[in-house]
């Protein structure tokens, strides 16, 4: 999904969207903010990268990240639910994944990336394992494919 054509649509459809990132740092709302008038839809952007972060600013509930990990689709998904009670947005989207090059485990291996969306009262986490990329690309890889989700949702 080209950024120029979703931010055309965000605002045609007069949508406001808001984010909460771990493994790519920052990369989707800096996409998001790139071009002129993002102020018409961009809310909210948290780079909510330590456990900590994700307990104290987005209230993940300790005991999912202790159970699942930071890296799970439920984190991804308390983290995508409690960004739309923060934000307020139409759209919400949450990311926490293995970027690499170290980090991953047989379990969770490096590109595995969790991807929330939530519009309205539609929640949807996607799994996805980026292989054989570098950590930029895995993060790359993952801002387009939320870029793509968002797309499709709206």
């Amino acid at each position: 999904m080209n950024i120029k054509l979703l931010h055309k649509k965000l605002i045609r459809k007069k949508l406001t969207i808001s984010v909460a990132e771990s493994c790519t740092g920052g990369l989707l709302a800096n996409n998001l903010t790139k071009l002129s008038n993002a102020s018409k839809y961009f809310q909210i952007g948290l780079i909510t990268y330590s456990n900590n972060a994700k307990i104290k600013i987005l209230k993940v509930n300790k005991k999912i990240i202790d159970k699942y990990g930071a890296v799970s689709p439920e984190t991804c998904e308390a983290m995508v639910k409690n960004l739309a009670k923060l934000s307020k947005s139409k759209i919400n989207i949450s990311i926490t994944g293995v970027a690499g090059p170290n980090g991953g485990t047989k379990l969770k291996p490096v590109g595995l990336v969790y991807i929330g969306v939530k519009k309205s009262n539609k929640i949807l986490i996607t799994k996805n394992l980026f292989k054989n990329k570098n950590r930029v690309s895995i993060q790359k890889a993952t801002v387009k494919r939320s870029f793509d989700i968002v797309n499709s949702l709206i």
